[in-house]
């Protein structure tokens, strides 16, 4: 399988509280709700189409239980997303969760889990949210695909995507669209360390 990062970030790297003013209040983050203005049926086509690709999703322990506490509940039968996401199989990475009740569910201790269950079979496992997850699996080389949505503001604080000490990341466009309200739809493989180079002035380039 495939581990597939996707995440909402603004113009300034932040991917903290995209769809709420209250979703994520940690660290006195008042700013939430950014991506929200930006939504049209571009955004939500190509979103829809993303998670038909999935075959299970891999959470972080607080990503795992605000989804548990909200995609339940919600019973509007046009929303696009509720019944793909409840019936996904879900993979929570914590050692602190005792129980997962939005099932189907399995409690992983590690990211050697994560990295046995890469080695099945099947299409992609989706890293929705969960940054800090996301981070820990780049820097071990378990991520194989980034999918971001950059929406087109700058709010200036709030906890940000790529928190990545140590080794570096180098990633590869492969897909890219933008939406009408201005969403850019990025897409890259993982392709190991980034390149570095020396510039040799305009002659290197004729």
């Amino acid at each position: 399988m495939k581990v597939v990062l996707t995440e909402f970030v603004t113009l300034d790297g932040v991917s903290q509280g995209p769809g709420s003013p209250t979703e994520d209040a940690s660290d006195g983050f008042t700013r939430g709700g950014w991506l929200v203005p930006y939504f049209d049926e571009a955004f939500v086509r190509q979103t829809v189409d993303w998670l038909a690709r999935a075959d299970g999703l891999l959470l972080g322990r607080r990503t795992y239980e605000a989804f548990a506490s909200d995609w339940p509940r919600i019973t509007d039968p046009d929303d696009p997303f509720t019944v793909r996401m409840n019936a996904l199989p879900k993979y929570v990475v914590s050692t602190k969760l005792a129980e997962a009740n939005w099932r189907p569910a399995t409690i992983l201790t590690g990211l050697a889990d994560v990295g046995e269950l890469k080695q099945g079979s099947g299409g992609e496992l989706q890293i929705h949210g969960s940054a800090r997850l996301g981070n820990a699996l780049l820097k071990a080389g378990l991520v194989d695909v980034v999918r971001l949505v950059v929406a087109p503001t700058i709010i200036g604080s709030g906890r940000r995507l790529f928190e990545h000490p140590g080794d570096t990341a180098g990633l590869r466009l492969t897909e890219q669209a933008a939406t009408p309200s201005g969403l850019l739809l990025l897409e890259y493989e993982t392709v190991g360390a980034a390149p570095v180079a020396e510039y040799e002035g305009v002659s290197a380039f004729v």
